[in-house]
């Protein structure tokens, strides 16, 4: 498995190579000046050409593409047009906060939609099974702005139990170590500031949920309604075990390699799409990070901010493969 983890390790590199020269053209072809939308509308001709040339901006496109290629090999994302500032040292918390975010999403729609898949399958044809599936056709067609609004309305308003927007109480901030905010409360021991922290995390990775939350319980239920026709299930039903462990240690076991590919592409999918979620909650991470940058025409921070979730997504996937063959002992990957 080690060989096969390092071909694919390389495999990626002319996939990121190609992501960052579709990218670079698509970016370029924006309408509006970097120089103007900075300078705003009023700026000079002459300040709006000595600021694109000092941006590099007048140089040939391909020009640019090898000095980005050139920084990208020595680990340097490039500068801010906007900022001015490093972007690696300004991308890491927006980052931060997505991936914090998109975990907790992911965890409250893996242990939701998996049970309801599964209920719902050893209960096939039941009011549980029906109301289940007619719940997830919901979660799928339900518009994400209009639950965030709702969930904002019902539980910050009206009940004020939860607060609306932010990452953290603005009169009590987290002091940022690894700007994940839930392990740099652990760290430093706070358990007031840790239960602030999961209070702002409830509705955004509520909301962010339950598309993949629905999509998972859908094909779980199918996977395992076909497992549960299998000869070894009915034999093992024949022998009296416990119809609890005949479903979770057996039946799931074969049934969730499907649900697995799911569950990879709709983390990486919500890594770099949670943008309307990070909008409606005041949430700052990578989205909104790259929604300023595209406003403002900042193209090294757009460029950046999309391999690294590319980088990210590819990597999701390939430890996806790896577990196939960790769940499933009959995969086996050849040197």
């Amino acid at each position: 498995m080690l060989s096969y983890t390092v071909r694919r390790l390389f495999s990626l590199i002319p996939v990121l190579f190609g992501m960052t020269l579709v990218v670079f053209a698509i970016i370029r072809a924006i309408p509006g000046d970097p120089a103007q939308v900075i300078l705003g509308q009023k700026a000079t001709k002459e300040a709006i050409a000595t600021l694109t040339k000092e941006l590099g901006l007048d140089k040939p496109w391909y020009i640019q593409y090898v000095d980005y290629l050139q920084a990208l090999f020595t680990g340097d994302l490039g500068t801010s047009l906007r900022t001015r500032g490093p972007i690696n040292e300004e991308i890491w918390p927006y980052l931060a906060a997505t991936i914090e975010l998109t975990l907790v999403a992911m965890i409250i729609a893996i242990f939701i939609g998996v049970n309801a898949g599964i209920i719902s399958a050893w209960f096939s044809n039941s009011w549980f099974d029906y109301l289940a599936m007619i719940l997830a056709l919901i979660g799928v067609s339900m518009p994400i702005f209009w639950l965030g609004l709702m969930e904002q309305w019902v539980f910050s308003i009206e009940l004020g139990w939860l607060p609306s927007t932010g990452r953290e109480d603005v009169r009590n901030p987290v002091e940022a170590i690894t700007n994940i905010y839930m392990i740099d409360t652990i760290l430093q021991g706070r358990a007031d500031q840790f239960v602030q922290v999961i209070q702002h995390l409830i509705l955004p990775s509520l909301a962010l949920a339950t598309i993949p939350m629905a999509i998972i319980a859908r094909m779980t239920r199918s996977t395992m309604l076909e497992v549960m026709k299998s000869d070894y299930i009915r034999t093992a039903k024949a022998k009296g075990l416990n119809m609890f462990w005949v479903v979770y240690k057996h039946a799931l076991k074969n049934a969730i390699i499907p649900v697995l590919t799911v569950i990879g592409l709709q983390t990486g999918l919500l890594l770099g799409g949670a943008i309307l979620t990070e909008t409606i909650f005041g949430w700052p991470g990578i989205g909104r990070y790259l929604y300023d940058a595209i406003s403002y025409r900042d193209y090294p921070v757009i460029q950046s901010g999309i391999l690294m979730i590319a980088a990210i997504f590819v990597f999701i996937n390939l430890v996806v493969d790896l577990l196939y063959a960790v769940i499933d002992p009959r995969i086996k990957y050849h040197q």
